[in-house]
């Protein structure tokens, strides 16, 4: 026991297992309930005509945005490509890296992470010394909890499979249950993807989704910040979703051959367009406020009140 006579370590390490649990518990539960259901089922939009239109309205803004997926590349770095190289565990340290800072500081983390260790050299990072991991990828901020992040789902990994590898999940699976006939194979599904990338700790839906996505080219629709404000902006999703259960939703109602391009265009549009954000340049011109005033019949002040609230809801998810 330390001199001062109190276990505080002791009780917090358990506390945090137990908390752990709960929201792994969580995830998956919330998962699996809309798969094939939404969180509002008696939300609407946005309608496949709405999603269409708003596609083409932000490519003709933006012709420079690639909104066809391209196939992953290993010379990439995966924390500035949102995880778009071919190993799924690289991809996934990589979008873990580019979680709430810049593309610059995140390719920076990723790149110094790689010349310190090794390019995926998976098993020195998870067993090296956790401040050696943190000061490797301090430039991508957070560096001390995402460095616990990175270690622990490494461990798992090799805990789980024996390997330090989620290749796995871009292929097939025996399965003993079809048929009953032992040794047979089939694919991995979206949802059985997204089932094992969101059980390990750190690791929600929109971080599992950009690996499915932009890593192994599934359908997938991960709602970032940008996602979310426009999405809330729109009228895409009710007041009261968060960015699970907007992911959620929106997945469901999104096509399938939009979601890549949709994705990469609201993004790009949410980092480059002052005009729906709120403060400065907020007035400014944006091909979504004149979409919502031609075809919503918003007047400009209702307008600008929904930019605000979509900043303040943005912000309110981010606390």
């Amino acid at each position: 026991m330390p001199a001062n006579g109190k276990r505080a370590r002791t009780i917090s390490l358990e506390k945090s297992e137990e908390e752990q649990s709960m929201n792994k518990a969580k995830k998956l539960k919330l998962l699996a309930s809309h798969t094939l259901v939404s969180p509002f089922p008696n939300f609407t939009h946005p309608t496949r005509s709405e999603t269409f239109e708003i596609h083409r309205i932000l490519s003709e803004e933006h012709p420079s945005i690639v909104t066809t997926h391209r196939a992953p590349s290993a010379s990439n770095n995966s924390a500035k490509t949102c995880g778009s190289v071919p190993n799924v565990l690289e991809s996934l340290i990589g979008t873990i890296l580019s979680q709430n800072t810049s593309a610059r500081n995140s390719t920076a983390a990723k790149r110094n992470l790689d010349e310190v260790f090794g390019k995926n050299n998976f098993e020195v990072i998870a067993t090296a010394p956790k401040a050696d991991v943190v000061e490797a990828i301090r430039s991508g901020g957070l560096a001390n909890k995402k460095a616990d992040v990175i270690q622990k789902i490494l461990k798992e990994v090799k805990k789980r499979h024996g390997t330090y590898s989620l290749q796995h999940l871009a292929g097939m699976v025996e399965d003993s249950k079809v048929n009953d006939v032992k040794g047979k194979v089939k694919p991995i599904s979206n949802e059985e993807a997204m089932q094992e990338l969101v059980s390990f700790e750190g690791v929600g839906p929109k971080t599992a989704s950009c690996v499915l996505l932009f890593c192994l080219g599934r359908s997938s629709f991960p709602v970032d910040t940008h996602v979310f404000r426009l999405s809330r902006l729109l009228g895409w999703v009710p007041p009261k979703a968060d960015r699970v259960t907007a992911q959620a939703h929106l997945d469901l109602m999104i096509p399938g051959e939009l979601k890549y391009g949709l994705h990469v265009l609201m993004v790009g549009h949410g980092r480059r367009c002052k005009g729906c954000k709120a403060g400065p340049g907020a007035k400014g011109d944006c091909v979504l406020k004149t979409w919502l005033k031609e075809q919503k019949d918003f007047k400009t002040e209702d307008v600008e009140d929904a930019v605000l609230e979509a900043d303040v809801e943005m912000k309110r998810e981010l606390a």
